[in-house]
């Protein structure tokens, strides 16, 4: 198990090792040339109503076998009966530029998507039953442009998205508690999702928490449109956690130069906006937790043999605008983005924090119901 653990490291390294090393030395003249899809966005149909009804359709979900989201680090185990229902939108596991989003049926991405929900939504797996769809996702080059086909690949995968969304629901059925969460791409649509199907409705009161990690969220022009608050304190319910981890010294410029170009959901521009900052050790709002108090951090070792668990390695303090620092570079691999970006590890700096916080945001969302 601890084996495919370090599979996941590997393969998040490989969405990103070959655009941060060209980067460093090229710029993003080079990453366009490189990963951008060169044919124009080609329109697709929306897949069926029915469609996510087919086991086949998810990477995973309660009643599938061998599913990857049930990994657990050694201590630690998946819940028998969690209480809570997790959607977790997986990150980009799609490279190629010979199409805008990846098929369904790509052997490559759906490997590489499943090696992901070990890594990442197996932190919720105690709290609650993990439901994470395959979707036509956007390739990594959609990122890298601001070209109209970038736009049309990102809404098709989020029609994916939407649509498993509704599957999702009407399978847990009307009263289960619901965890959000996703990384990077995943926490886009999700971003997406809590506007559209979440802000105003009756289900934004079985929202637990929704975790948007490695995705910036403006807290003055998306965040009033999202339907849930800034989580602030460690056992708030209905409310949205998001980060972004950087090292010390940090250049967010490859993020920001394109965030801020664009505009909110309020239609005001991002440019130089605040953004939600969770501490994922403590669970506040803008705070500083000292390394002590991370109660582990997932360390693959350095013949990739193996992975342990090591508690009180990494700090975490909200800074500036809103970034998440982490302190000196820690050695949890070499694989950075440019800017000292510890995107590619944003869960795993934090998994045992992130695991404790569902579990007692699950805890108070059923006190506050009983």
């Amino acid at each position: 198990m601890a084996r495919k653990f370090l599979y996941v490291v590997a393969i998040l390294i490989m969405l990103s090792v070959a655009a941060a090393f060209a980067y460093r030395f090229f710029g993003d003249s080079l990453l366009r040339q490189v990963l951008v899809p060169s044919a124009r966005f080609e329109a697709k149909p929306h897949v069926a109503q029915n469609a996510y009804r087919d086991p086949a359709m998810w990477i995973a979900r309660p009643d599938k076998p061998n599913n990857p989201a049930m990994w657990t680090p050694e201590g630690y185990a998946p819940a028998a009966n969690p209480k809570a229902a997790v959607f977790f939108i997986h990150p980009t596991s799609f490279l190629k530029r010979s199409a805008w989003n990846a098929p369904l049926d790509d052997e490559e991405a759906n490997a590489r998507a499943a090696l992901f929900l070990r890594g990442q939504a197996s932190a919720f797996n105690e709290a609650g039953a993990i439901w994470a769809p395959r979707y036509r996702q956007a390739t990594f080059g959609a990122f890298l442009t601001s070209e109209e086909s970038a736009e049309q690949a990102l809404d098709l995968a989020y029609g994916d998205v939407e649509a498993a969304f509704d599957e999702f629901i009407r399978e847990v059925g009307p009263d289960r508690p619901i965890i959000l969460a996703g990384h990077s791409q995943g926490a886009l649509h999700l971003t997406r999702l809590l506007k559209d199907r979440v802000a105003g409705t009756a289900l934004a009161k079985r929202i637990v928490a929704a975790y948007v990690v490695g995705w910036p969220v403006s807290r003055t022009v998306d965040l009033p449109e999202m339907g849930l608050p800034e989580c602030t304190v460690p056992d708030q319910t209905g409310c949205i956690l998001s980060w972004e981890s950087f090292a010390e010294p940090a250049d967010p410029a490859m993020i920001f130069d394109k965030f801020d170009a664009t505009q909110g959901f309020t239609g005001q521009p991002r440019k130089d906006t605040p953004l939600v900052c969770t501490n994922p050790i403590s669970g506040k709002a803008n705070d500083d937790a000292p390394a002590d108090a991370n109660l582990g951090t997932l360390y693959p070792s350095s013949d990739l043999k193996s992975a342990t668990m090591k508690a009180g390695r990494v700090p975490a303090r909200c800074s500036g605008r809103g970034l998440l620092l982490i302190g000196s570079p820690p050695d949890v691999g070499p694989y950075v983005l440019p800017g000292n970006n510890y995107h590619v590890f944003d869960y795993s700096l934090f998994w045992a924090n992130i695991r404790q916080d569902a579990n007692r945001r699950l805890t108070a969302f059923l006190a506050d119901r009983d």
